[in-house]
């Protein structure tokens, strides 16, 4: 159910401090963009960040002649927060059992943040803004055929752009097709045991999995690699809890109809978590990895 509303009283519920730090860090647990690309403080009207667009070049001198002048190329992107949002509604009910309050707002809302943030910096969500970067266009490499050549032609592609591969992140599709891949002995390429039956490490990088990392198409984009030292993303103040049970919410329903529920008449109450949040990267040292193999 796609919820959005503005609460127009709060409520005496609270939420403790470490509750909404543990939201955080359940965010950041739930994308794998937040624990692949460096983290900055963001101020609330963005940060200018320094680009380096060309290296200096050295040259070889005699003993006594005069050393070469060699000037980087430097340009400046605007990082800017955007904000993402949900509002989830429970029972009166919950009140009266505080634990489980605090674990459905733990389990449900960090996930449907990091998922949404995910997917956005994935290309699967539209940009909320033209300072926030997406890898809607990456070079492509399909691992239908031959996973591993597929995997080594990325690293080679984003060595040639400048880059060091450091980080994958992968849809649970791409674990499947990863997992499937073997040597021409029948030996797992991606996993240290079949007892472990997992993907820690692909070319020497480490993986992360992000139900933001699939993206149906034709054909559908299952994964993402590149060099996770030239995206960075930040907050401004962490994730925001509001409650109110004095709001009127406007939803679609599960027919996809206009809705609209009033808290105070239902005994209902809605928790609101908000993040501004802010995305950039040199998409030339990304690639997405793509298959036509998985059913609709």
């Amino acid at each position: 159910m796609a919820v959005t509303g503005i609460p127009t009283n709060r409520t005496s519920i609270d939420l403790p401090i470490e509750v909404s730090g543990e939201i955080l860090q359940k965010t950041q647990e739930a994308s794998a963009v937040m624990q692949l690309a460096r983290q900055i403080t963001l101020p609330g009207n963005g940060a200018a960040i320094p680009v380096i667009t060309a290296d200096p070049e050295a040259a070889w001198v005699a003993e006594t002649g005069a050393k070469p002048v060699s000037n980087p190329g430097l340009d400046t992107k605007i990082i800017r927060a955007y904000k993402l949002a949900v509002i989830v509604p429970f029972s009166n009910e919950f009140r009266r059992d505080a634990a489980a309050l605090y674990d459905a707002l733990i389990q449900r809302l960090p996930n449907a943040l990091g998922k949404k943030f995910d997917n956005t910096v994935f290309g699967g969500t539209e940009a909320p803004g033209s300072d926030f970067d997406t890898f809607a266009d990456l070079t492509a490499r399909d691992l239908d055929d031959d996973a591993y050549a597929s995997l080594v032609a990325a690293d080679t592609d984003i060595a040639i752009h400048g880059g060091v591969v450091n980080g994958f992140a992968l849809s649970p599709q791409a674990r499947g097709i990863l997992l499937s891949a073997k040597d021409e002995n029948g030996r797992p390429l991606f996993i240290n045991s079949v007892a472990e039956g997992a993907v820690p490490m692909i070319l020497g990088a480490r993986t992360y999995q992000s139900m933001g990392a699939y993206i149906h198409g034709n054909p559908d984009v299952v994964g993402f690699v590149g060099d996770w030292t030239q995206a960075m993303w930040g907050t401004v103040e962490g994730v925001q809890i509001d409650i109110s049970d004095q709001a009127t919410l406007s939803y679609l329903d599960d027919k996809g109809q206009a809705a609209v529920m009033n808290l105070f008449q239902q005994n209902m109450f809605a928790v609101r978590a908000e993040i501004e949040v802010g995305f950039r990267a040199d998409t030339d040292v990304f690639n997405s990895l793509t298959s036509s193999s998985i059913s609709a």
